[in-house]
């Protein structure tokens, strides 16, 4: 059966929809004119976007993705000139865009970053916030805020703090250079890596599978990832108890024990699905 998406709603720069029978979102960048530069009008529209995903437990993926040639080409310049004339911002006032990038990392769904052609400074934070990436083996991603003078807020904390080789970050933030989405594949700042023309499916095939799992351990194996990180091992394991319990509340992971051992008889078959999904 061919994947269908249905608009749930429309903004002057962002459309949501939904996989009809998939249990996912996806959001589309739709400033292809701009190539989706991120500026507050979208930012404010994916945020109410979250926000009406999160009222509906039958979704569990939300894929972004950008209309046109690109998925991002950053931040707004125009935009943050703007903002950059006016009086200095409190330090405890991010701007929305930060924001954005705060509500996507935490926010209790599977975030996937459906990335094809320029994926660029701000661009490239906004797909560090989320927790899975499928690019396009030829997009280009890349950090040029130092060929015009800044040394790229946000992109640089999610760089430095995503598990690739401290040394490769350094050579993307200090030249400026771009690495294509087969060489971010290779140093694992994105999850895969696909010929562009399967770049859509092969987005859509992995939020129908996550789709077809159970709310509540997505929802604490996201926990665990994105507090667990931070800690220290002894901590990380206390927590991994702690969601342990929480867990339980909402579902029992030994409910279909016999179900499950009979569909993983003879190898790993991640075809399974629990009953009570």
């Amino acid at each position: 059966m061919p994947d269908s998406w249905r608009v749930i709603r429309e903004w002057p720069v962002l459309i949501l929809e939904e996989l009809e029978g998939g249990g996912a979102a996806r959001v589309i960048l739709n400033r292809p004119e701009k190539r989706n530069a991120l500026n507050p009008d979208l930012a404010e529209a994916m945020l109410e976007a979250l926000e009406i995903v999160r009222a509906r437990p039958d979704i569990k993926a939300v894929v972004t993705k950008g209309s046109g040639p690109s998925f991002s080409s950053g931040l707004d310049l125009y935009y943050l000139r703007g903002a950059s004339e006016g009086p200095p911002r409190d330090w405890d006032r991010p701007s929305v865009t930060a924001q954005l990038f705060e509500a996507v990392r935490a926010f209790p769904r599977v975030m996937i970053a459906q990335v094809h052609g320029y994926c660029l400074g701000g661009a490239l934070a906004f797909m560090n916030s989320h927790d899975l990436v499928v690019a396009a083996a030829n997009a280009q991603l890349g950090m040029p805020e130092i060929l015009r003078g800044s040394f790229g807020q946000m992109a640089t904390s999610t760089l430095y703090h995503s598990v690739i080789p401290h040394k490769k970050a350094a050579l993307i933030q200090f030249t400026g250079r771009n690495i294509s989405g087969e060489e971010a594949d290779r140093l694992g700042l994105v999850s895969l890596a696909v010929p562009e023309e399967e770049l859509e499916q092969a987005t859509t095939d992995l939020a129908r599978e996550i789709g077809s799992r159970h709310l509540a351990p997505l929802q604490n194996a996201k926990i665990a990832a994105q507090l667990g990180r931070d800690l220290s091992l002894p901590q990380a394991i206390h927590l991994d108890w702690l969601l342990g319990s929480r867990q339980r509340l909402a579902v029992d992971p030994l409910a279909h024990v016999e179900d499950y051992l009979k569909s993983q008889s003879g190898g790993t078959n991640a075809e399974y699905k629990r009953p009570d999904r």
